[in-house]
């Protein structure tokens, strides 16, 4: 099917889409470094390209019906308006960014619709925000279907629970595509690479059984997701595994032998605990309250491991890391052939490229989706 990328970030659903079969023919993001990284992993020539989904009108989308056949996005969970005589769930929703998705439907037409949220939608606003939106689809001509899946059962290390919401157009229904059932997962996971890492240990890391924290938007800093390694791996016990640090439970429990042991003094206690199990680290008062023993020591995730804990390849990572430079330096020996060394060294200034920055790496593996997730979906669609 042909599809339309709204809220594309840096095209996870894409990805996954494409992986499937299926063709993209727009996308729209709004942030310039999502949309950055995004023409830097898709070919994106000769599509049609949106920024400010709220600027684009009705006329503009109804130029897409016929062609667009689905419309994908992960939208802000928001709550919808009460004030006033409610007229239609259209109307109940106007000024949040599920209202432009309606809104976009309802000029194109698509056969089917395609969006993920947190799990929290389910219950958000005692549940009212999630009647409203499938009582908009409903409105707008669609049966829905939605399923709450989890990253961690499709191959990826990562504790990812989102609902996915389908939209089918009545009168040209196709197969229902829940439920899906988890894949078997057993297979090692290799996320982390040490050498990779500017700074960081030279040993790997390796998801077995364990689960990393799930990855949230993040702005760099102390917020990145943190993960436990053992400098001394001995065979008998842990192997660098990955720990959570986020708030949610242990990720892995202790292997048999030796094993990491963390000393943590707990909230309201002047004594520590000794823990057989790796408990819940808190980034913001790891170095006040905690102390590690058998060799055992704490770093933070890369980007790159969380955009491998996304399931995007190695390959898109680069691209978005580097990919806009290489255009630039192409162009800039055309220009070089028509400048003086002064004007040359002017231009320089003035168009001075980098590197994609971590903090923005880190947010937008935070705000993506998990690839296979979408991918295992996306082989349902007829």
């Amino acid at each position: 099917m042909k599809f339309l990328d709204l809220f594309a970030g840096i095209g996870g659903f894409r990805l996954g889409l494409e992986q499937a079969g299926h063709e993209c023919v727009g996308f729209c993001e709004i942030d310039k470094f999502a949309r950055q990284s995004y023409k830097a992993i898709h070919n994106t020539e000769g599509e049609r390209e949106y920024h400010d989904i709220t600027t684009v009108s009705n006329e503009e989308w109804r130029t897409l019906r016929g062609t667009v056949e689905l419309i994908c996005g992960g939208f802000p969970c928001q709550a919808f308006s009460i004030a006033g005589k409610r007229k239609g769930f259209l109307d109940e929703t106007r000024g949040t960014l599920f209202f432009e998705i309606a809104r976009a439907a309802e000029q194109i037409k698509p056969r089917t619709l395609f969006l993920e949220n947190v799990r929290g939608l389910l219950s958000h606003d005692k549940g009212r925000t999630f009647r409203t939106i499938i009582s908009t689809l409903d409105e707008l001509g669609y049966d829905a279907e939605w399923q709450i899946l989890n990253s961690k059962n499709f191959g990826v290390p990562q504790n990812r629970e989102r609902v996915f919401i389908i939209g089918h157009l009545r009168g040209e229904r196709g197969r229902e595509v829940f439920p899906i059932t988890r894949e078997n997962s057993g297979a090692i996971k290799r996320i982390v690479n040490g050498r990779e890492s500017h700074g960081h240990s030279t040993y790997d890391v390796f998801g077995t059984d364990g689960i990393s924290p799930t990855l949230k938007t993040m702005q760099g800093g102390n917020l990145q997701p943190k993960i436990l390694v053992n400098v001394n791996p001995s065979g008998n016990g842990m192997n660098g595994n990955v720990y959570d640090s986020d708030g949610l439970a242990p990720t892995l429990t202790t292997n048999k032998g030796e094993g990491p042991k963390i000393v943590q003094k707990p909230r309201g206690y002047n004594k520590g605990g000794e823990h057989e199990v790796a408990p819940t680290l808190s980034s913001n008062s790891w170095h006040e309250n905690n102390l590690l023993k058998s060799g055992m020591r704490i770093r933070k995730l890369t980007p790159r491991e969380c955009w491998r804990l996304q399931g995007f390849p190695d390959w898109a990572f680069d691209k978005a890391t580097f990919g806009h430079v290489i255009p630039s330096i192409l162009k800039a020996r055309l220009v070089r052939r028509t400048l003086t060394q002064k004007e040359w060294k002017l231009y320089q200034r003035l168009t001075r490229h980098q590197q994609m920055s971590n903090s923005q790496l880190y947010k937008q593996a935070g705000n993506s989706v998990t690839v296979p997730v979408i991918y295992k979906i996306a082989r349902r669609f007829e």
